[in-house]
């Protein structure tokens, strides 16, 4: 029997993937979560795939040992290399970022041309595109690497001029090419969505699949009858955060986009795993 109290394991190469847990807090929020963040090891994007899976699998043993009853990659990359190999080998349902906003783009589009911003792992796997053409298969997917906005973002300079010079540079291409919608293929880059969706103008439709992601996690847990139905009650600690460098970092960072007030984060040893 599944343990319905049980929590949600979720794990990223950093912080990114924090915007992924906030959505899961937002949408589902009776649900405990074992955030991970390889934050020693970040970035996962310019890695090759045999790593980033080899890491995945270590992250994926740490929090069997939390005893988690689902598990979420909110990292695009390890979305992309790791998760079909990793999924054949687990007995608990996992998720990554990828399919759901892959599919909401797919359905979205109205004149087929659809742009995908991300990381140069993720881009270089054209793996949003096999999954937008399973669904429309006439769709045109053009990807763009977004390097810089990374370190923009954990610098805080979400709203900031530097910010937005970059956004022009990088998403010129994508306007003269005349997509109608664009993928946030990159955990980070829905906290400068704003930034994004001005430089690309009203016609175009961002998918932010952090959002897409829960929303699909918890349709899984309710087919699977897996939602805990148990609310929150006062001082419960429904959150656990676990990092594998810079802890206080992490938590500084963590603290400015969650507003449930993240007491602490642990070190783990990852290499153990």
């Amino acid at each position: 029997m599944i343990d319905k109290n049980a929590p949600i394991g979720v794990f990223d190469s950093g912080v990114g993937g924090l915007t992924v847990a906030r959505e899961i807090m937002r949408q589902i929020p009776n649900e405990r979560i074992v955030y991970f963040g390889d934050t020693a090891r970040v970035p996962y994007g310019s890695k090759s795939k045999e790593t980033v899976t080899r890491f995945s699998r270590q992250i994926v043993r740490f929090l069997q040992t939390q005893k988690v009853k689902a598990i979420v990659i909110a990292c695009n990359t390890a979305s992309a290399y790791a998760l079909e190999e990793i999924e054949a080998e687990l007995d608990i349902p996992i998720i990554g970022v990828i399919k759901p906003g892959a599919k909401v783009a797919a359905q979205t589009t109205l004149n087929g041309k659809i742009g995908v911003i991300a990381t140069e792992g993720t881009i270089g796997s054209h793996i949003y595109s096999r999954y937008i053409k399973e669904i429309n298969p006439k769709a045109e997917v053009i990807g763009k690497a977004c390097p810089l906005f990374v370190p923009l973002v954990e610098e805080g300079l979400w709203q900031d001029p530097v910010t937005d010079e970059i956004a022009k540079r990088y998403l010129t291409e994508l306007i003269d090419i005349g997509i109608d919608t664009l993928i946030l293929g990159c955990t980070h880059y829905p906290l400068i969505r704003s930034t994004v969706g001005k430089t690309m103008g009203e016609g175009v439709t961002l998918v932010n699949p952090a959002y897409e992601t829960a929303r699909e996690l918890k349709e899984l847990l309710t087919e699977k009858e897996m939602l805990n139905e148990e609310e929150a009650k006062l001082g419960d600690n429904r959150y656990c955060f676990y990092v594998s460098d810079g802890a206080e970092k992490f938590k500084r960072f963590a603290n400015s986009i969650i507003k449930y007030g993240i007491l602490s984060a642990r070190i783990i040893n990852i290499e153990e795993y």
